[in-house]
């Protein structure tokens, strides 16, 4: 039976089999078998196949369903009610362990270097050792910013949350290994990455960051729940642009 998803979705995305074996570092008959029987690749290959045709694995091979499911379900580590029940340690250990990655994104990110002053040092610290660091706030001078006043019924206090947030982490500006932007998107949720962990915020309209749940997501290969917020940090971060400390009205 001819796995028919495949061989058009091959065509749409215009790879021959033999191109698309070498993208993916398989035999060309493999992939031909893929698609003339209709077999299952390993679940590793199948995901990396996956990934380069921008689609679900499971679409593909439904057989795979159960197993994204399962691998999903593994990358959650917790879930807290609330942002404040949190442990004040698991941001520090989270930021202290991270090696490569350390990417912030939300409208103030107060709460981080007010609870935890060290912070500020630590990335600083990672960004000397080779980290990418990237933090992105919000433009306080943005109507996205100050709906998101209204909608927490606290109105000015947003943008100048956002303000003081920025002072507080303006000792990262110029530092090499460190970019700073400034975004103006809707914010959905706030996303801290640290390597192959992640904590994600979750907004609700009209409810306080600090009463809003929080995930705590760890990578798992074969799932894809960690990379939905990895690739959202990344659009947002696409429409930001560099603060160089000074606030224009845009």
């Amino acid at each position: 039976m001819i796995n028919e998803r495949l061989r058009s979705t091959l065509l749409d995305r215009g790879y021959t089999p033999r191109d698309f074996a070498e993208q993916i570092g398989v035999d060309t008959k493999t992939v031909e078998r893929w698609i003339s029987v209709n077999r299952t690749p390993h679940r590793d290959t199948a995901y990396r196949a996956a990934r380069l045709l921008e689609v679900s694995p499971g679409w593909i091979w439904p057989s795979l369903q159960e197993t994204r499911k399962g691998a999903n379900r593994a990358e959650v580590v917790a879930f807290y009610p609330h942002r404040s029940e949190v442990p004040k340690n698991t941001w520090l250990e989270l930021l202290k362990k991270a090696e490569n990655k350390l990417y912030l994104m939300a409208y103030a990110s107060l709460f981080l270097p007010e609870e935890n002053p060290e912070a500020i040092a630590i990335l600083k610290a990672k960004a000397a050792a080779g980290a990418d660091i990237r933090i992105c706030l919000g433009d306080p001078n943005s109507p996205e910013v100050e709906l998101r006043g209204v909608e927490e019924q606290l109105f000015d206090a947003i943008p100048a949350r956002v303000r003081m947030a920025l002072a507080y982490y303006s000792p990262l500006l110029g530092v090499e290994g460190v970019k700073f932007n400034l975004h103006r998107t809707a914010l959905y949720n706030s996303i801290f990455q640290f390597d192959d962990e992640m904590l994600v915020n979750q907004h609700i309209y009209g409810t306080y960051g600090y009463v809003a749940p929080i995930l705590h997501l760890r990578k798992v290969e074969g799932a894809d729940l960690f990379r939905t917020y990895e690739k959202s940090f990344e659009r947002v971060w696409d429409a930001s642009y560099p603060f160089d400390g000074n606030l224009k009205p845009r």
